[in-house]
């Protein structure tokens, strides 16, 4: 195998492992929408509305705060009783849910 092959292996591996992270975020997010919907006493059409308002909310700026803080603000206005703790460990909570999901789709 040449230094070429080597290094075009690692660039598909590379792009594989950032596709899956992308695609597991975005799977957690669906989830934490789906989980804060529910605190939020939405149901059907409107906690899937509410679970993609989430998924758009990552795209604000790199990293998780932009997720984080909208779930927040939404349970300060709506006087739900969740820590800033939970709402982190349900995150990661549900980032480990959704890449065992992603790994098997």
């Amino acid at each position: 195998m040449s230094m070429n092959d080597r290094e075009k292996a690692f660039e598909n591996k590379y792009a594989h492992d950032e596709e899956l992270k992308f695609r597991a975020t975005a799977r957690r997010n669906k989830l934490l929408g789906l989980w804060a919907a529910e605190k939020l006493g939405k149901a059907g059409d409107e906690a899937d509305a509410y679970a993609k308002e989430v998924v758009v909310a990552d795209l604000e700026e790199a990293g998780h705060e932009d997720v984080f803080r909208k779930i927040r603000r939404d349970f300060d206005a709506a006087g739900v009783d969740q820590s800033d703790h939970q709402i982190r460990r349900t995150m990661e909570e549900l980032l480990a849910v959704a890449a065992e999901q992603v790994a098997k789709d």
